[in-house]
């Protein structure tokens, strides 16, 4: 097994441990879209929680949970406690759950001391404290002393050297989640295991954000398909006028390199063959639909076209493995959205592959297009994801219990 690969997969997880009756720290990754009335928006982060907080209920373990939610830098923001979120998992798990508006101090202390088996606590926006992502000793120590045994299921946090990610670990036996576990499992068969043929969908605006996964990958992967922003970078590399296009000026020479390494490795390259433009990325531009040959000097680069998205179908059908990361187009716009969300469709007819799709708006847009439960896994990380498939060693994985 890679070097890389195994100090992930050998770590302890809930089932190497006895919860009942343990007071039991939970990080989990609640940091769900709030609408303007504070309403939560997609559910999917506390969907993927379910399994183990259901699991540590029903062993008789009292649940102490902690999240952020946004980046409130340290500071309280009324609009990011998590009073809402919290309502919303009780109708989920229908039952009480506990909140309190902060994360440490008495308050905290006599709720974790009247909290009993199969009942749940959670605690506010971790975040509002400084201390958190200084991973400030005396602040991780404080959130331990609450508990018994600490459990990690936030893999979309785990790129991030935090008091709640590793420094309670530290003071407390502290192991995998089941949501932890499953997001490991799948993105090391990735490696070990790829089942062939295998299909990489990459998209988002940066050749540089993926510059790791696409040389991590450049072994195993059978076909890459590029669409999204990324995408003017390779063809401008080709030599393509792309227009007002977004691309990365300075990325031309690794693009270049990227196109060089898929030839010696036989990797196949897809690349649009055409665009939907417009006017300027607007919801009420003016758009059209050009070859990539013939795109205006006055006109921007917004989602692919409908012959590319054909020929990223024909190229998809088949897989035995389909991983996505990053959408097609301007996504947030619903007139540029057709690219993403018909990779998404396309992706979940492909019922005899392993699909999985990769944190962030690909992940918004398989629930957009009502296909989510279609998928094999749905990743619940975006930088962690990036980062575990760059072969980076994550922090919050690494302070985790080796198996014995």
């Amino acid at each position: 097994m890679s070097s890389f690969l195994s100090y992930a997969t050998n770590k302890k997880t809930l089932d190497d441990i006895n919860v009942s009756k343990k007071r039991v720290i939970l990080r989990v990754d609640l940091n769900v879209p709030l609408d303007h009335n504070l309403e939560v928006m997609d559910t999917t982060k506390i969907d993927s929680s379910l399994p183990t907080i259901k699991y540590l209920l029903k062993n008789k373990a009292s649940v102490i949970l902690i999240s952020h939610l946004g980046r409130p830098k340290g500071k309280v923001e009324e609009r990011l406690r998590l009073l809402p979120v919290a309502r919303k998992l009780e109708d989920k798990l229908g039952q009480p759950v506990l909140y309190v508006k902060s994360a440490v101090g008495p308050e905290v202390e006599r709720i974790v001391e009247t909290l009993r088996p199969g009942e749940i606590l959670m605690l506010d926006n971790i975040r509002f404290y400084s201390e958190e992502e200084e991973n400030e000793p005396e602040f991780a120590q404080k959130l331990a002393s609450y508990g018994d045994i600490f459990v990690n299921d936030a893999f979309g946090t785990l790129h991030r050297a935090h008091a709640s990610t590793v420094g309670i670990a530290r003071f407390l036996p502290a192991v995998a989640g089941f949501l932890v576990e499953k997001e490991i499992k799948y993105f090391a068969g990735i490696f070990e295991n790829p089942q062939k043929p295998f299909t990489v969908i990459l998209g988002g605006s940066k050749v540089s954000t993926k510059i790791g996964v696409i040389n991590s990958l450049m072994k195993t992967v059978d076909k890459l398909l590029i669409g999204g922003a990324m995408c003017f970078t390779f063809l401008k590399t080709l030599g393509k006028k792309i227009g007002k296009s977004m691309y990365e000026p300075d990325k031309i020479d690794l693009a270049y390199h990227i196109l060089e390494e898929a030839k010696k490795n036989n990797v196949e390259i897809v690349l649009p063959v055409d665009i939907v433009v417009a006017s300027e990325v607007t919801n009420n531009a003016e758009k059209d639909i050009v070859s990539v040959d013939n795109i205006p000097d006055n006109m921007i680069g917004v989602d692919i076209g409908p012959k590319t998205i054909e020929i990223f179908k024909s190229k998809i059908n088949g897989s035995k493995m389909i991983f996505w990361n990053g959408p097609m187009g301007v996504f947030e716009i619903p007139r540029f959205a057709n690219g993403t969300l018909s990779i998404a469709k396309i992706m979940a007819e492909e019922k005899n592959a392993i699909t999985i799709v990769g944190g962030g708006e690909s992940v918004m847009a398989t629930n957009i297009a009502e296909v989510q439960d279609k998928m094999t896994h749905v990743s619940t990380g975006g930088g962690a994801t990036l980062e575990f498939l760059e072969g980076k060693k994550l922090p919050g994985i690494t302070a985790l219990m080796d198996k014995d």
